[in-house]
């Protein structure tokens, strides 16, 4: 038997104390969702792609919170007082710390989330952003009221640290660094939050620094909050609070190489492994998050973060706080309320700009003649030229449809298609977008009815949601044909292991009815075709039902039961941890919605609702541990709810709900 604890105190307290705290059981990912973060501050934020995880450093706090790609704390390193910026290994083995008020580099076994290894910088020099190029770790270090730039070398069997690299020493105080896989050999440098700017560029290649390029209020900016290189590593980005833009300039030269228009005040940059941009801004009214193409400074999509305080403004971004996954399939970002609740904002496909398709076809038209199908593929990015659409018809020669070919879209989205349909009776084209890296796919339909007499074919039920395991009664009933008056009735369950069936094939009775029972212990679209004759065209109707799963839960761990207030109640000593058991049809993958009511104020309020996993044969136990509130009426209970718990096989089902209350 599996058996997950969930701390008591964050799913029954919720309602009654102001303090907000983690779950540590799996929740599903969710499409651009928000989780709240154990963290007072944030340094940086780093990605990775090998483990799923998220990094965030609290400088605060002296920690690094470790989460899976939800948001769900995973692990925490404590006993990291200062941390700041972080850097991951090319293998994502390694997640390297700087740790200011330690003066040393903290190594991190990202696949335990553990403290691995510390290297002490030198007493007094509070490393602060690291970097790795040239087969070493650099780091931007303060020490003795100035900056410099130090690095630390892995590569024998004792580290070594080398500090004081920048001989020009210009630096006030720890400068930013970043790197590029494009240029290994290079290192380019940054003022912290200093007006104006300071920029450098160092060749690492040899093993010590080398200036090679440098700039003093480049591009009139002031106030660097963050930088990044580009993947080809010709380009930094930089992320300043004037400008209103984030600015290019070229590693070559640092001569200015175009910019990426947001707005007020940008705090934050990351660039995907494929070019991908991503903007930050500290904005309460205006979006927080800009995406770009590569080279393009119109923005492809943009997030404006909710209102998660009490302030007129909505949340805003953390400094540093962008991170694209590596397949940057997510964007993860960082930020806070006025309240100072930082909260972990997962983007998912945030390269991918809405796209509209649409398709026209006549109406109506003869058998054997040419027709078009025109429309229009629109989006707020541009297309490159030679975007193309393809076009598939589905008659009822080929009713699971055939592709034709491919419509070339023009500069203004719209296209066109010739095609000259063979069969009579209904025909679809069906026009589809596949999407690339920036636009997402879209489809689009249009139906003609071409040549034969039409019938009438109807299957009832549809829409309707049965208990699991339901006899259903499924008729289909056939208007006036010519000579064939055979009808077919398919099952199709919802899953891909369930292939569609033949329930029933035969002769409708003398009123045109034709019936066939399922028993359904899934969802299932249910087909009734007629094949048509010589006068008469085939006709198709579905219906598709719902079928419920079952589920089974119960508590134990109380003492007694009593009723009361209509219902039985489970009565437990606050030293006792309740367990709750759920058993539900299993499906692969199949996770169940557990959700926690408190009674306050004269009303029921959700106190905590999360998604778990269930077990191979459909049960999970949930130990509700620590330390409860007495007195209080609560009720637990398991739901199904079709699609977010992990499969759409089912139609949501609500379990009964449980109720218990805590005493001395």
């Amino acid at each position: 038997m599996r058996t997950r604890t969930l701390p008591a105190a964050t799913a029954l307290a919720v309602l009654f104390c102001s303090a907000a705290l983690a779950v540590t059981s799996a929740a599903p990912a969710l499409a651009d969702s928000s989780t709240v973060l154990p963290v007072a501050s944030t340094g940086d934020v780093v990605v990775d792609g090998v483990h799923q995880r998220v990094f965030i450093s609290d400088p605060k706090n002296g920690k690094v919170v470790a989460t899976d790609y939800n948001g769900t704390v995973v692990g925490t390193i404590e006993s990291l007082a200062g941390v700041r910026g972080l850097e991951l290994s090319a293998d994502s083995g390694t997640l390297y710390a700087a740790v200011e008020d330690a003066d040393a580099i903290v190594a991190i076994d990202t696949a335990t989330a553990t403290e691995a290894h510390r290297y002490p910088t030198g007493a007094g020099t509070q490393p602060e952003y690291p970097a790795l190029a040239g087969g070493k770790l650099w780091f931007g270090y303060r020490g003795s009221g100035t900056g410099n730039i130090g690095s630390l070398d892995l590569s024998g069997s004792d580290p070594v640290v080398s500090l004081g690299q920048d001989t020009n020493k210009t630096w006030n105080d720890a400068p930013i660094l970043a790197s590029s896989p494009g240029a290994p050999g290079t290192v380019v440098a940054g003022t912290s939050g200093q007006s104006p700017n300071e920029l450098a560029v160092f060749d690492v290649s040899s093993g010590s620094a080398t200036r090679t390029a440098y700039a003093w209020d480049p591009g009139s900016s002031s106030d660097l909050s963050d930088l990044a290189v580009t993947p080809d590593g010709k380009d930094v980005v930089t992320a300043s609070g004037s400008p209103y833009k984030q600015q290019v300039f070229k590693v070559s030269d640092l001569s200015g190489d175009g910019s990426y228009t947001t707005n007020a005040y940008p705090n934050a940059v990351d660039i995907a492994p494929n070019g991908a941009v991503a903007a930050g801004t500290f904005s309460w009214y205006d979006p927080d998050v800009h995406i770009f193409e590569p080279g393009i400074s119109a923005p492809v999509r943009q997030y404006d973060f909710p209102n998660t305080g009490n302030s007129s403004g909505a949340d805003t971004l953390a400094a540093s706080g962008l991170a694209w996954a590596p397949d940057a399939s997510k964007l993860f970002a960082v930020s806070y309320n006025d309240s100072d609740v930082y909260s972990l904002r997962v983007l998912d496909n945030p390269t991918k700009a809405d796209t509209t398709l649409t398709a026209t076809a006549p109406a109506t038209a003869p058998r054997a003649k040419s027709l078009s199908v025109t429309g229009k593929l629109t989006s707020d990015a541009a297309f490159p030229s030679g975007t193309t659409v393809s076009v598939r018809r589905t008659d009822a020669e080929t009713p699971s449809g055939k592709l034709l070919g491919t419509a070339t879209v023009g500069a203004d989205g719209s296209y066109s298609f010739a095609d000259t349909p063979p069969a009579g009776g209904q025909v679809t084209y069906t026009v589809t977008y596949a999407g690339d890296d920036y636009h997402a796919s879209a489809t689009a339909t249009s139906t003609v009815n071409v040549a034969k007499t039409t019938t009438t074919l109807t299957l009832n039920n549809n829409g309707k949601v049965y208990a699991y395991n339901s006899q259903v009664k499924f008729t289909a009933h056939l208007g006036t044909t010519y000579k064939n008056r055979t009808v077919a009735i398919y099952a199709d369950p919802y899953g891909g292991d369930k292939p569609n069936k033949l329930v029933k094939s035969g002769t409708v009775d003398s009123s045109g009815n034709l019936s066939a029972t399922v028993y359904l212990t899934r969802d299932t679209k249910l087909t009734a075709k007629f094949t048509g004759d010589t006068r008469y065209a085939p006709v198709t109707a579905t219906s598709t039902a719902g079928a419920q799963v079952k589920v089974s839960t119960a508590l134990s761990g109380y003492y007694t039961t009593k009723t009361a207030w209509n219902q039985t109640y489970r009565y437990f000593h606050k030293s006792k941890d309740p367990v709750y058991d759920t058993t539900m049809t299993p499906y692969p993958n199949r996770k169940y919605k557990a959700e926690v009511q408190g009674y306050y104020d004269g009303a029921w309020r959700s106190t905590h609702s999360e998604y778990l996993v269930l077990g191979s044969g459909g049960t999970d136990t949930l130990e509700l541990t620590g330390t409860p509130p007495t007195g209080v009426r609560f009720r637990i209970r398991s739901s199904y709810i079709d699609t977010t718990s992990g499969d759409n096989v089912n139609s949501t089902t609500y379990g009964t709900w449980k109720y218990f209350i805590f005493t001395s």
